[in-house]
């Protein structure tokens, strides 16, 4: 596993591993996140395979801005709209309408695609010079806990690791599906905060 530094010809070389179907660790919000290509069929069997899980729970995905969304979105609503212009960047991670034809482990079936313009600065960094949403699947094996630091990382067939330093103990974010008001798993963004907001808008 080679470590590259946050910066242009690191993110340039991990953006390269990407398109070549390879698995990349990067700095998240809260712990490290493995990214591969998303509308590369190898490239997920990898990735599953790398962390030792099924392909059973859909895959959220880290864009480096809303447009990036349309990508894998086949719909974004004006409720939608809002919250993106509200939380993003942010711990807000949305369920959308998922493009016809995506790969199944993006949806798990669901016909919805997770998807969050994140708060850290590598990973929406990342997102851009690769031209397009990444996976943000957790840096560990299933069943262990996740890497806070590259020194930590412990997933076989990682090709490139950025290096953001070590991460704090920070909330995971809040998967919410703006079309239902549900909030499926409450994180940084308490579920309260977005009811109310749903309610004012």
């Amino acid at each position: 596993m080679k470590i590259v530094p946050p910066e242009d010809s690191g993110l340039a070389e991990a953006a390269a591993v990407l398109r070549d179907g390879g698995i990349v660790a990067y700095p998240t919000e809260t712990v490290y996140g493995l990214a591969v290509d998303p509308f590369n069929e190898a490239a997920l069997a990898r990735l599953f395979a790398a962390k030792g899980r099924t392909d059973a729970n859909a895959v959220l995905l880290v864009i480096a801005a809303p447009a990036q969304a349309d990508a894998v979105a086949s719909a974004v609503d004006a409720r939608a709209s809002r919250y993106m212009a509200s939380y993003w960047p942010g711990p807000l991670s949305l369920l959308l309408p998922a493009k016809p034809g995506l790969p199944a482990a993006l949806t798990a079936g669901s016909g919805k695609v997770c998807v969050r313009c994140s708060a850290q600065v590598t990973a929406r960094a990342l997102a851009a010079a690769f031209g397009g949403p990444i996976t943000s699947t957790s840096a560990n094996r299933s069943g262990f806990a996740p890497a806070r630091d590259v020194a930590s990382l412990d997933v076989p067939d990682v090709a490139i690791a950025i290096d953001g330093g070590h991460l704090g103990d920070g909330a995971t974010s809040t998967v919410f599906d703006p079309a239902t008001g549900v909030v499926l798993r409450e994180g940084a963004i308490p579920a309260a905060e977005l009811l109310e907001f749903t309610r004012a808008h």
